[in-house]
């Protein structure tokens, strides 16, 4: 098994709470609303879309105190070239002008 490691970090000049809140708890009802031609719904068993007909991600943990979201996508479109799963980890962090500082690590095994 072959695992592929991408590490991404990204600035915001919102509180960890603030985003958070909006991009990872409150996303199944938000996302459709900004991105109503890509995105039909987001159904909170997992299952949902964007470019591909079907994706089914599995929540591993959504820790809201310390601003934590680990899910792993498990089925469909998703995983091409013969990807048996991807692993996502986020984490958002208090930055020093009070904004916040996303790390995600992402993980694709073969």
């Amino acid at each position: 098994m072959a695992v592929t490691t991408f590490t991404e970090e990204k600035t915001s000049p919102l509180p960890p709470k603030r985003i958070f809140k909006a991009s990872i708890v409150d996303s199944h009802n938000l996302i459709p609303k900004l991105m109503p031609q890509a995105i039909k719904s987001i159904e909170v068993q997992g299952d949902g879309g964007g470019n591909f007909k079907s994706i089914k991600y599995r929540v591993d943990e959504l820790n809201e105190e310390a601003y934590i979201y680990k899910y792993t996508l498990i089925e469909g479109d998703g995983l091409v070239d013969n990807l048996e799963k991807i692993t996502y980890d986020v984490k958002f962090e208090q930055s020093a002008d009070g904004g916040s500082i996303s790390n995600i690590l992402k993980n694709k095994e073969q």
